[in-house]
């Protein structure tokens, strides 16, 4: 039976969606003070009413003694040695250390009915999510390429909660939980694996495995069940693009020799790769972004425009600003431009 046919409660160790989850010490520190407010309230109300309780010693009941029977009592452990013998002790009982034992059991043990509550509500918001996800984006690995695709996604606006990453790692699709992404834990090659991501609806698939042939596999994946979503991968070899680019891919990223290059201009020209460094980190000083071309600019020249126009993109089709198709704006267009970001806080 493969994933996608799986009850919501079946991909719960599947898929994890994001959770706003207070530390883990907080939450024990918060028990620890319920229970013992609780326990607190007992021996005081036992305390008070001191003289309605029997001790078989015969000496009287102290206060080590309502500390005694408050602890036996709200643990249910009941030994009898202190017992309520007036009326009035009784009907306190009944009416206050019998409710107050049910909410120190509560307190004890609300860890266990958590971690039984948290399966449920996992895959009501699995169910809720698997109906309502589109127009997302699947990033199929989550190491140096994937966190770093994923981090320039975040810089351009894009909700955490658009973006669902793939990878079997566990390690790694908890780092991206962490940041509240939706994760699925299997391997981006596997047809139902990429279904329960969501592929088929998503807007784009970001393929960025370790390995070429990892990365070729995933692509022919992903566009037989995305055949119109934006496919863009990571290959470490030059020799191997045309594999991704007849696999379906739409953009190839050649990582190593985009490294290169960027060394070798180093030696020379740090300053420019500095330059490329700012270009590609969008949350701070300039980024490379598309728009939409405004009404008033049709028909005009790229060049001619406030902001810095690096491209026309017609269609599918990118031309250089200097290319003679772009030499006139036409409707429909989107333009390639660098503009300068104003980082959180910034003026």
């Amino acid at each position: 039976m493969s994933l996608t046919d799986e009850a919501s409660h079946s991909l719960v160790g599947v898929i994890k969606m994001p959770d706003q989850a207070q530390s883990p010490v907080r939450a024990i520190v918060k028990r620890v003070i319920g229970a013992s407010a609780a326990l607190l309230l007992a021996v005081l109300i036992v305390y008070l009413d001191r003289e309605g309780y029997r001790d078989v010693n015969g000496d009287g009941v102290s206060l080590l003694d309502s500390f005694y029977y408050a602890t036996v009592s709200l643990s249910t452990t009941g030994y009898g040695d202190i017992t309520p013998a007036s009326s009035s002790a009784r009907l306190v009982n009944v009416l206050v250390i019998t409710p107050l034992r049910v909410l120190f059991l509560i307190v004890l043990v609300g860890t266990t009915l958590e971690v039984l509550t948290e399966r449920s509500r996992q895959a009501l918001r699995i169910q809720k999510w698997r109906r309502v996800v589109r127009d997302h984006v699947v990033v199929v690995g989550y190491g140096t390429k994937g966190r770093s695709a994923v981090a320039a996604l975040l810089g351009d606006g894009v909700e955490p909660g658009s973006i669902v990453v793939v990878d079997t790692v566990q390690e790694s699709l908890d780092a991206a939980s962490a940041i509240g992404l939706v994760t699925v834990h299997g391997s981006g090659t596997r047809n139902d694996v990429l279904r329960v991501a969501g592929a088929a609806r998503a807007r784009a698939i970001v393929v960025a495995p370790n390995r070429d042939d990892t990365a070729v596999l995933v692509t022919l994946t992903a566009r037989e069940l995305a055949p119109k979503a934006q496919i863009v991968a990571s290959v470490r070899e030059r020799e191997n693009e045309h594999l991704l680019k007849q696999s379906g891919a739409d953009s190839v990223v050649v990582s190593s020799e985009t490294a290169g290059r960027l060394l070798g201009m180093a030696t020379a020209t740090p300053s420019v790769v500095a330059m490329v460094e700012d270009l590609l980190t969008p949350d701070a000083g300039l980024a490379i972004a598309e728009r939409d071309v405004e009404a008033s600019e049709i028909g005009g020249s790229p060049r001619h425009l406030s902001d810095i126009v690096l491209g026309v993109v017609r269609g599918k089709t990118l031309y250089r600003v200097d290319a003679p198709e772009a030499d006139a704006i036409e409707p429909g267009d989107r333009l390639l431009y660098v503009k300068k970001v104003t980082p959180p806080g910034g003026e």
